[in-house]
C-alpha cells in the first residue's frame, strides 16, 4: 500500500524532505502501474502545484489552512465527536486497534490523525480499503470545505474517496458547506477563544454536529527510493508491541 504511505506524507506538514524528493515522487506515480489514471492524475495535479511553490511558502499555507480552525482539522474525531467526551474513548479504542495489530506509536501525535491513520491502513494489507471505507463521511467533508476554500489539499481526499471505492455526489456536499462560516478569520478564532474560555467554567453544552453525506450522497460504487520510505516511516511511527 505505498499509495497510502504517501498520500500519508503528502498531507502531513511539509517537511524539507519531501520537498527535496518531490521530483522523484513524481516519476513514481507517473509510472506506476498500480495506479489507474483516474487516482494518478489527481496525486500529480497535488504535487504539480506544490513543485512549483516555494518551500516556506507551501509551509506557511499549510499552517494557516491546518492550524486555524476546526473545519479542516485533519483529526478524524474532531468532526465525529467534537469536544464531547465520546471523542476520548474513541481514541482509547483507536489505539487498542493499533496495539491489536501489533503497532504502537511512539511519536506524541494522537492516533486520529488523518496521516497517522493512513500509516496504519497501510500496514492491513487488503484490509486497508475497509479502513478507509470507515471514514469515507470525514473524507467527504474535508474534500467539500478544502475545494470551498480553493486548496489543491481536496485532491488528496478525492484520492482516497477512489481508493475506498465510494462515489459521493460531491456536488450537492458542497452546496451543503457552501454557506458555512469560515472559522479560520480572526474575528472567528477570538470568538472561539472566548467560547472556550467561558466553557471552562461551566458545562460545554456546545452542538457538535456536523454536516454529512445523507445516504443518497455516499453510495458504494514499483521499487521507488524516497516513497518507498514511508513504509520505514510508518514503522518509526508506529512500532511493534513488545511481547511479554
Amino acid at each position: 500500500m505505498k499509495v497510502l504511505n504517501l498520500i500519508a506524507r503528502l498531507l502531513d506538514y511539509p517537511s524539507d524532505e519531501l520537498v527535496v524528493h518531490l521530483d522523484e515522487l513524481t516519476n513514481w506515480v507517473a509510472e506506476s502501474e498500480d495506479l489507474d489514471k483516474p487516482l494518478r492524475d489527481l496525486l500529480l495535479a497535488f504535487i504539480s502545484h506544490y513543485e512549483r511553490m516555494d518551500a516556506l511558502d507551501w509551509q506557511s499555507e499549510y499552517d494557516g489552512l491546518f492550524e486555524r480552525g476546526r473545519a479542516v482539522s485533519l483529526h478524524l474525531f474532531e468532526h465525529i465527536h467534537g469536544e464531547s467526551r465520546d471523542r476520548g474513548q474513541a481514541m482509547v479504542d483507536l489505539m487498542n486497534r493499533y496495539r491489536a495489530a501489533g503497532l504502537e506509536l511512539n511519536e506524541r501525535e494522537l492516533p486520529d490523525y488523518l496521516p497517522t491513520y493512513l500509516e496504519f491502513c497501510a500496514t492491513q494489507g487488503e484490509a486497508a480499503y475497509g479502513w478507509v471505507h470507515d471514514i469515507t463521511h470525514v473524507i467527504a467533508l474535508l474534500s467539500a470545505r478544502l475545494s470551498k476554500r480553493e486548496s489543491p489539499y481536496h485532491l488528496l481526499m478525492d484520492a482516497l474517496l477512489q481508493m475506498a471505492g465510494v462515489f459521493v455526489d460531491l456536488t450537492a456536499l458542497k452546496e451543503e458547506v457552501a454557506n458555512e462560516e469560515r472559522d479560520d478569520t480572526p474575528e472567528a478564532l477570538d470568538k472561539i477563544w472566548e467560547e472556550e474560555v467561558v466553557s471552562f467554567t461551566g458545562a460545554n453544552n456546545c452542538d457538535q454536529s456536523i454536516a454529512r453525506p445523507s445516504a443518497a450522497q455516499l453510495r458504494d460504487g514499483q521499487p521507488l527510493t524516497w516513497a518507498s520510505s514511508a513504509k520505514d516511516a510508518a514503522q518509526n511511527s508506529a512500532q511493534p508491541v513488545p511481547q511479554e
